[in-house]
């Protein structure tokens, strides 16, 4: 355990004594907030009274909504991308040749990628919570309706979502040998992964075909959790004030707070099994590869 604690030390520090890559890191989801919310604010907002049309509802609720789901696609994308860019600590050893000097030392090589691995998660997940953070304060000057279940759920979505995000960097990035490998996936994954997960836009309002394929996608069902837990108090405060159930129902259906599957209404502890699944299911694979490697 030593010297595992000790590759998951010098892997972070790796990372973070890169300052450029670090700021670049922490500050990303800080201008994809304000990117969200100075272009895509207002047609979320348009599209909530749109939805409601006909009941009388306070812009405080319309604005914690339209806050809850920015912070939740936020913290969908980041999760997953940005531990893409922590990974790259792993390709870079490959590149400079420190991972051979790493493998030349008396520690299995097992130990050396469960030292990536873990190095990437507490990485991503510092800065996911850092967002998060950010997300609770703006939607605290939003319209705070949250419950202590509401937080403490879209923390471990965070958390849950984040460990999917390293596994699927780690097998990906296991294929990976130079830098400019690492650069095109991450502009990849980066301009990708956001409408894949339906991050940027309800799933509803795309093509049946498209909508249908996405819900294949193990993250949607993460950016389902979020949507859900970040933006039902505000709906369940809606429904409080007289709004009929079969409109608040359409509101979360519209917004991903609950997921249709082929006309099926997707269960949230079916959400958890579908992410935690695909999880285990990349862990297994990341595995598997690192010993034929070995062999």
């Amino acid at each position: 355990m030593k010297t595992l604690g000790y590759l998951i030390a010098r892997n972070c520090k790796v990372y973070f004594r890169d300052k450029g890559v670090f700021f670049v890191s922490l500050m990303a989801p800080l201008i994809l907030l304000f990117l969200f919310v100075a272009f895509l604010g207002n047609v979320y907002r348009d599209s909530i009274r749109s939805v409601v049309e006909g009941f009388p509802i306070s812009d405080a609720l319309v604005e914690s909504i339209a806050a809850g789901w920015l912070i939740s696609s936020l913290l969908a994308v980041c999760a997953v991308t940005i531990a893409f860019t922590a990974n790259t600590i792993m390709v870079q050893d490959r590149v400079t040749g420190q991972a051979g000097d790493i493998l030349v030392s008396p520690v299995p090589r097992s130990l050396v990628a469960l030292g990536y691995f873990l190095s990437t998660f507490l990485v991503t997940a510092l800065i996911c919570m850092a967002a998060l953070a950010a997300g609770f304060v703006y939607i605290g000057v939003a319209g705070w309706y949250l419950s202590a279940a509401d937080v403490f759920l879209t923390i471990g979505d965070t958390l849950l979502l984040t460990l999917f995000g390293t596994a699927l960097s780690s097998v990906v990035c296991h294929f990976l040998r130079s830098q400019g490998a690492v650069t095109g996936v991450q502009a990849t994954v980066s301009a990708a992964y956001g409408f894949l997960c339906g991050a940027y836009m309800p799933i509803g309002n795309l093509a049946t075909g498209l909508r249908n394929a996405i819900m294949f996608l193990p993250g949607t069902y993460g950016t389902g959790l979020l949507h859900s837990h970040l933006m039902g108090g505000a709906i369940e405060a809606i429904t409080k004030e007289g709004m009929p159930s079969a409109l608040a129902e359409a509101l979360r259906k519209g917004f991903d707070c609950t997921l249709v599957f082929f006309e099926n209404t997707v269960p949230q502890w079916t959400c958890y099994l579908v992410l935690a699944a695909a999880t285990v299911a990349l862990v297994a694979l990341y595995i598997f590869f690192c010993a034929r490697k070995r062999r």
